[in-house]
């Protein structure tokens, strides 16, 4: 008898089960999320380039943080993710002079999930972001950045990653530009191959699908033009946002039920990207992008305790004085460009001098001159190669590219060159300067075709500009405004 009720309660239990689950009342391990919409939420960044600091125009870090809490209503248990497009240091010697640990630990506390790869990624070499990302607390992501030799991802990135917020699992795809070989140091990413982004995505977005992934985000060091043209296939894929960045511009629309956004650099703004999830559907049902300012105001007091911190090890390295200025130096100026190529030519024998424009990265502002300032013009670690070329190869070196590199003893006067005030023989050969990553083919430069066997002094870009503005011991009463040339070479 007690055997036979025993069975009967058994029976009924599996009947009640099996009527629960018809009913949706029950989930299987790794469904799809049931029950209402979900709000998700992406905070997003790009080019922070190191800084952290608050500005005139920013409220940097420590402001970014206080504002997501106090505005945007960031919690721990909210349904938010933050994200970023990459360049996250190599700007202000508060970021450079630590390699970006600095700026590392300070994103750490900020709570972000994941970055793309862009292209300052790779300055400090990739022993430099093994180190980086050893040290994150989120993942470096780039999908598109293979192996050359095994066509496997790279070992100091991951193709993509998987975040589970507030019940979904949320797919984040990073890809790195394909300029970036000609946009950082080319040694830095040799044998790295730098993949087609649609492609890419058409490989690895079903890969994330398979991994139960509920929707897909993108995260890239890709412009504004770029992210367009990807918007279709993205579409296609049902992928509902790419971010983007390394161009520098303020992107928020909407394209095929895309959202794009990109929030300029430097911390001065950010994107906010909202999705609505319908579990029935699985679809994403609105999406929505608007880019705020990030202006100076409250900070948060852990992440400026960071900053000091860091403040405080740099002041003790690099702040020693080594000149003055009345009015400061624009780092677009003639006068800036100038002044560092005429310190190569004061500190090593050569005829002229060749930088990209786009190595000059900061002003320097009026007043005391530092190490720190020098630091923040120049914070990429390039040194000086010394190439023998022909004159036409100099004009061609000096005309490369939109815009005109600094240069330093080479003059034009229309359509005439003159070498330290003698007439340029394009036949003639001459000794010239240039940095490394020029010389490695950096923005297109050739530099090493012309001379394969070009002399690579090991001298540190920065040093002659250091040497020659320390020999002038300027003051308030004798500024470095008396020693700089204005003109347009």
């Amino acid at each position: 008898m007690h055997t036979h009720m025993k069975n009967i309660a058994c029976l009924t239990f599996a009947l009640l089960l099996m009527a629960l689950s018809a009913a949706g009342c029950t989930e299987t391990p790794g469904a799809a999320p049931t029950g209402d919409p979900i709000r998700l939420t992406v905070l997003y960044t790009n080019d922070e380039h190191g800084w952290m600091a608050p500005t005139e125009r920013s409220g940097g870090a420590a402001g970014l943080l206080h504002r997501w809490r106090e505005e945007e209503g960031l919690s721990e248990e909210g349904a938010f993710l933050i994200l970023s497009g990459g360049d996250l240091w190599t700007g202000p010697a508060l970021a450079t002079w630590f390699d970006g640990e600095s700026m590392v630990d300070a994103m750490n506390t900020m709570g972000y999930h994941a970055a793309a790869l862009g292209n300052h990624e790779f300055d400090f070499g990739r022993e430099g972001l093994r180190a980086r990302e050893a040290q994150a607390e989120f993942a470096f992501l780039g999908a598109n950045v293979l192996d050359e030799a095994s066509g496997a991802p790279i070992e100091e990135a991951l193709p993509y990653v998987i975040e589970e917020v507030a019940g979904l699992r949320v797919g984040i795809v990073g890809l790195a530009s394909t300029r970036t070989p000609r946009t950082t140091m080319p040694t830095h990413v040799a044998g790295i191959d730098f993949a087609d982004y649609a492609t890419t995505l058409k490989r690895v977005v079903p890969e994330l699908r398979d991994e139960g992934a509920d929707l897909v985000l993108i995260i890239s060091h890709l412009c504004s033009t770029e992210m367009s043209a990807l918007a279709e296939t993205a579409a296609e894929l049902d992928v509902a946002m790419i971010g983007g960045g390394h161009c520098h511009e303020r992107v928020s629309r909407v394209v095929d039920g895309v959202a794009l956004v990109q929030a300029g650099w430097r911390m001065d703004a950010y994107g906010r990207v909202d999705l609505v999830y319908d579990p029935a559907t699985q679809n994403v049902t609105d999406v929505s992008v608007v880019v705020k300012s990030n202006a100076p105001g409250q900070g948060d007091a852990e992440v400026e305790a960071i900053i000091a911190q860091w403040q405080a090890e740099l002041d003790g390295a690099l702040l020693v004085p080594i000149g003055y200025t009345a009015s400061g130096v624009d780092r677009n100026s003639a006068a800036m460009h100038n002044m560092v190529m005429d310190a190569w030519l004061a500190g090593y024998p050569a005829d002229a001098a060749l930088s990209n424009p786009g190595g000059f990265r900061q002003d320097i502002d009026a007043g005391e001159i530092t190490l720190a300032d020098i630091v923040g013009v120049l914070p990429f670690d390039n040194t000086i190669v010394d190439v023998t070329l022909t004159g036409r190869q100099l004009i061609a070196g000096y005309t490369h590219g939109s815009r005109r590199p600094a240069v330093g003893g080479l003059r034009r006067t229309g359509s005439d060159y003159t070498v330290n005030g003698t007439p340029l023989d394009p036949q003639a050969t001459y000794q010239v300067l240039v940095n490394d990553y020029m010389y490695a083919g950096g923005d297109g430069y050739a530099f090493a075709t012309y001379d394969p066997d070009a002399y690579l002094t090991g001298i540190d870009w920065r040093q002659p500009l250091i040497e020659w503005i320390s020999g002038l011991r300027t003051s308030p009463d004798d500024p470095l405004e008396n020693y700089l040339d204005t003109s347009q070479r």
